[in-house]
């Protein structure tokens, strides 16, 4: 079915079009972006249960963008009324005249940016859904997780908890200027399982998700994944360490995930150039990867959390080729540091919310495939490891280093597995001698969403990232 558009934001449309004409007589450029978004955040345990009619992604607001002597500035409320526009505006004006005498009595001196294009573009988009997340049953969803979780206690002799946890979201948004008129509508829904055991004074969790530009009748899918994820924690729990060095590695599509979004996607993030703290800046049509190496980043480059027709600027979503065939064609940027560098944007200008300032923010991050099997991957290493899992990553845009820790590595001996597991690892080394050691990449590709990310003063975002099985060398500790 469609899924529908907010009835909130078509009924105030027309007061929002009369605050922007309102604003544009005495402004440069006047923008809104309007968003109702509603949802549910479910985590059950075998010892609890939350229930909740809201998650991070839940708000509903405006932000009006003006800009006046090439300075821009932003209004936020929740509390707009299209029958009081007129009153509107002028709360408006005159909060922004007190922004403007605050920055003169501190001396501060903004950004003097050009006036953003306001071309015509009209859209109404409504995706497809099996479920929306205002109409599920939610105690239904509950004792089927709960069912899950029990199953997966039963399965495992080391086991003392289960966690797993579902969120979905029905995302309205409007962005309105005076030549733009751009709505949008759709779901997302993710899931994880995560088991935690015990045995001889050690403990380990394993971790498997679910995620998609879906309802939520995907949150079932985690019937697919809970045995991976119980064989991964009992793994790591008799896991032994790794001898630390340079090794032969084979990244899963996970973990090839992580690299692209942490080692390398935000040091192209292009905001960071026109402060110049990302050394990807320097390396534009530059060797940055082997011939092997293709990364595309953008909402239309797959479909899942991260996927939109537009961004919060009212830039039509795009797919960035970032790295060609090794080389750093170009990053990815929002509208207002795009105008700061020349240059056009990708349609990656995205708040937390109506209430947060826009960054340029990653969305799908992916390596892409190759032409070769797993097990010739596997056959090819005299000795190394095949990683899996991902925990965290910490990125270094300033110096492109890397620091990655991975749940466990598999060991590779003469081409084969030996069944030795090691655990946790932690992945170094520059982002240039990972990309560029790549010399094999395998024929499937997975995409995964169960992540967040957080930039500025830990601002959140959903994002995606995945690719390919990559053969490389890495530093291991």
């Amino acid at each position: 079915m469609k899924v529908p558009f907010s009835r909130y934001l078509d009924s105030i449309a027309d007061g929002l079009r009369l605050l922007i004409a309102d604003l544009s007589e005495d402004h440069d450029y006047v923008s809104v972006l309007a968003t109702d978004s509603t949802g549910f955040s479910i985590v059950t345990s075998l010892h609890m249960k939350k229930v909740s009619s809201q998650n991070i992604t839940s708000e509903r607001g405006i932000v009006v963008r003006v800009a006046r002597n090439d300075h821009y500035s932003e209004y936020a409320c929740n509390d707009f009324d299209p029958k009081c526009w007129r009153e509107k505006a002028e709360q408006i004006r005159e909060a922004f005249d007190r922004q403007e005498e605050l920055l003169t009595l501190c001396g501060v001196k903004p950004y003097v940016t050009g006036i953003l294009a306001d071309e015509v573009d009209t859209v109404r988009f409504e995706a497809e859904a099996q479920m929306l997340p205002e109409e599920c049953d939610l105690s239904s969803i509950v004792e089927q997780m709960n069912a899950l979780c029990l199953k997966t206690a039963a399965a495992g002799e080391d086991v003392y908890e289960i966690q797993s946890a579902a969120q979905s979201t029905h995302i309205s948004k409007m962005f309105l200027s005076c030549e733009k008129d751009m709505r949008q509508s759709y779901v997302y829904t993710e899931a994880t399982i995560v088991p935690l055991v015990a045995k001889d004074g050690r403990n380990a969790n394993g971790y498997m998700g679910v995620s998609g530009r879906v309802g939520p009748e995907i949150i079932a899918s985690l019937e697919d994944v809970w045995q991976d994820a119980l064989k991964q924690a009992e793994d790591v729990l008799h896991a032994g360490r790794i001898e630390p060095g340079e090794y032969d590695i084979i990244t899963s599509p996970e973990v090839s995930g992580l690299i692209a979004h942490e080692a390398f996607g935000h040091g192209v993030e292009m905001d960071m150039f026109v402060k110049h703290r990302a050394l990807g800046e320097h390396y534009i049509d530059q060797r940055v990867g082997s011939d092997l190496v293709t990364m595309h980043e953008g909402a239309l480059c797959a479909e899942n959390v991260a996927s939109y027709v537009f961004d919060d600027e009212g830039i039509r979503a795009g797919d960035t080729t970032e790295i060609d065939h090794g080389i750093l064609k170009t990053g990815i940027c929002d509208a207002l540091s795009a105008l700061r560098l020349g240059i056009a944007p990708t349609g990656n200008g995205k708040r937390q919310n109506f209430e947060h300032k826009v960054y340029t923010r990653m969305t799908n991050t992916l390596f892409d495939k190759g032409n070769d099997t797993l097990e010739n991957m596997i056959a090819s290493i005299e000795h190394g490891y095949l990683l899996e899992g991902m925990q965290s990553g910490m990125e270094d845009p300033k110096h492109w280093g890397i620091q990655c820790i991975i749940s466990l590595g598999r060991e590779i001996r003469n081409g084969k597995l030996t069944g030795k597991v090691v655990a946790p690892i932690i992945m170094t080394g520059y982002v240039p001698d990972i990309l560029g050691n790549i010399t094999m990449a395998s024929n499937q590709q997975e995409v995964f969403g169960n992540g967040f990310c957080g930039k500025g003063h830990k601002e959140i975002v959903k994002v995606a990232d995945g690719g390919p099985y990559l053969k490389t060398k890495g530093i291991l500790a």
